[in-house]
């Protein structure tokens, strides 16, 4: 699915646009991933989240 709906993560300011016309950097999908309860890599994810090594 593709999202048209993109964010400016500097000035917080939604467009449609790949770059922010205020400040120029690039924008990014405000939209969340796909949650699977099948997910084999949600160990990898939290821990590069949070900076912590898991024990699973």
């Amino acid at each position: 699915m593709k999202w048209k709906m993109r964010k400016c993560p500097k000035d917080n300011i939604y467009t449609f646009k790949d770059t922010c016309q205020i400040c120029g950097s690039k924008t990014v999908i405000p939209h969340p991933s796909r949650f699977s309860p099948e997910d084999k890599y949600v160990k990898y994810r939290i821990e590069l989240k949070k900076g912590i090594t898991l024990n699973c």
